[in-house]
């Protein structure tokens, strides 16, 4: 039984499998490019850096929220390379900023195909690609200008390059890992590392050479993480601080206590200050039932129960198969990414949103594809062909679970998933599957319709603000809206900075707007010690400042809001309070 469950010998290229690939990659574009301008700017916060990388290079190498770098965004910059070269090249506009996202997604499912392809067949690689294009939260980043695109883009390279390295034992290959790796921690600090365990157990374990070269190897690879990394962070520490923007988010203007601090332990184990404690809420309550809960359980879940019962079922029945076999090596990669990603998801007690889980969507398609074929090919043992069986009628359990969330939504749709997956899950328990592609067909659309169905409503709606949601109901933003009076006031001025406001998101909708740079007095809640009040003073005296807006959050800069307040008269300008500070 466990030759048949590891057996990968594949066909390299059937005369299918090149039309199905373009199929699918059309597919997947069409999905995440249709009526893409409905979102507008989907989350300006992203939108407005993007626009100020586009005015000035400074802004662009730094991830500043305004093009006369006061403070950045409360990430680093790599996601905003990307947006600010297209904003530059094309002009600011919802397609200029999307498009790229929407690319991103389209190489990342190309890219788990070819992954998948290597060893267990295009079959497995195109189940691998289109779960992953389907699945609801990756629709919905792939059409958003968050920096989970890039990132889900550069794991999924990552995982490509240890399948490969992997394979010949190549040194080569998995410091190319590393600097993937390297690369996503400059798009999102340390949730790019949660794969790093199960990229270095799967190469430790099954990489065809010695001990010693194994963990040479990994060695190399973690040194070319760090110098992937360590070029920018030089870069920060070392460029006087006079002359670039405060780093948001931080609490020192450094790069290294972002990411330990806010960008790190503070999202893990909570607290007080940014990152920490206090909206947990946005992710449900923690614990194991997270990730199947109220609020993330319809982004990311449709076929989880699938993945982790594959992975179990495979590691046990490949338990006395060679070191080197590629199947469990293939479930350990990706079942560590998997289950360390999941597993810190659901426990971290610090900020947390839904659409984080669009990280575990590579794993769990993988998974079900790789595991899904390894048991469908041995079936013919009785213990193999009932786990396949309970596989399919868990999925449409679970599925029936989810859509019953939303009864206003399709409500024939669950009943139309439960019972063919009943019949399916059946049809396997008894042997009936003399039809052989017919079966593999009726199962693989009874384990995609709930997930392709949500993915699909997805595309179909709006989606924008700081914490979009998956499905078909469009999320909205938050954020000061510029009356077209003020909007016309900032875009007539000629100061370094239009205006100052508290809050990011404040700024953004005033930059987005007048197209001139705004101050996000305390970063993106208020919070950050930047700019301190003797700061925003001498900018006042040397007249780059024109305005401050009223408004938002102002927790961290009660300071300046009292001394602008004492010192200058308010006036209302298009509902809006303002004070002339020229």
């Amino acid at each position: 039984m466990t030759a048949v469950l590891n057996d990968t010998r594949t066909a390299d290229h059937p005369r299918w499998a090149r039309p199905a690939l373009l199929a699918l990659l059309l597919g997947t574009a069409v999905l995440y490019l249709w009526d893409l301008g409905s979102s507008g700017y989907a989350n300006s916060f992203y939108a407005a850096a993007a626009q100020a990388g586009s005015q000035d290079w400074t802004a662009w190498l730094f991830g500043s929220l305004d093009s006369g770098n006061a403070i950045t965004v409360d990430k680093p910059p790599a996601s905003l390379w990307v947006m600010g070269l297209s904003v530059r090249l094309f002009g600011l506009s919802s397609w200029s900023l999307l498009v790229p996202q929407a690319l991103e997604g389209v190489a990342a499912v190309a890219l788990l195909y070819a992954t998948v392809r290597r060893r267990f067949g295009a079959g497995a690689g195109l189940v691998a690609g289109a779960v992953l294009a389907l699945t609801p939260v990756a629709v919905l980043m792939f059409r958003f200008d968050n920096p989970d695109a890039l990132l889900v883009l550069l794991l999924v390279a990552g995982a490509y390059c240890v399948q490969r390295a992997t394979e010949t034992a190549s040194g080569r290959w998995l410091a190319l890992a590393g600097v993937a790796i390297g690369f996503a921690f400059l798009t999102k600090m340390m949730q790019a590392f949660l794969v790093l365990p199960g990229f270095g157990l799967a190469y430790l374990l099954a990489a065809p050479t010695s001990l010693r070269r194994r963990l040479i190897h990994l060695a190399g690879a973690v040194a070319a993480l760090v110098v992937s990394i360590g070029w920018f962070v030089l870069l920060v520490e070392l460029w006087p601080a006079s002359s670039r923007p405060y780093i948001g988010g931080s609490t020192n203007n450094s790069l290294w206590q972002l990411a330990l601090g806010y960008n790190g332990l503070g999202r893990i184990f909570g607290g007080a200050g940014p990152g920490g404690g206090g909206n947990t809420a946005f992710g449900g309550a923690t614990g194991i039932t997270r990730l199947f809960g109220a609020s993330m359980g319809t982004e990311v879940s449709w076929l989880l129960p699938a993945a982790l019962i594959v992975l179990v079922a495979g590691l046990w029945f490949s338990r006395r198969a060679p070191r080197t076999d590629p199947t469990r090596a293939a479930l350990l990669l990706w079942g560590g990414w998997l289950l360390v990603t999941g597993l810190v998801f659901s426990f971290m007690s610090g900020t947390i949103h839904p659409y984080y889980t669009v990280a575990l969507a590579p794993s769990i398609a993988a998974l079900v594809a790789i595991g899904g074929r390894a048991l469908w090919r041995g079936r013919a043992h009785t213990p193999v062909r009932i786990t396949l069986a309970a596989t399919v009628l868990v999925t449409g359990l679970w599925d029936f679970a989810l859509l019953a969330r939303d009864l206003s939504w399709l409500p024939a749709l669950r009943w139309a998933v439960l019972v063919t997956c009943v019949i399916a899950a059946a049809l396997i328990a008894l042997r009936a599957d003399l039809l052989r592609r017919a079966a593999i067909a009726v199962v693989l659309a009874c384990a995609l319709a709930g997930t392709s169905g949500f993915g699909i409503a997805t595309a179909a709606v709006p989606h924008s603000g700081s914490i979009p949601t998956s499905g078909p109901s469009s999320s909205g933003g938050m954020g000061m809206r510029s009356s077209a009076e003020l909007t016309a006031v900032l875009k007539a001025t000629t100061s370094t900075w239009a205006a100052a406001t508290t809050g990011d998101n404040s700024a953004a909708e005033l930059e987005l707007s007048s197209g001139k740079a705004v101050i996000a007095i305390g970063g993106w809640d208020g919070s950050d010690p930047a700019p301190t009040l003797a700061q925003f003073q001498r900018w006042v005296a040397e007249d780059k400042i024109s305005y401050y807006v009223s408004g938002g959050r102002d927790r961290g800069s009660s300071e300046i809001a009292s001394w602008v307040a004492a010192h200058y008269t308010a006036k209302t300008v298009g509902g809006s309070t303002v004070y002339d500070l020229r």
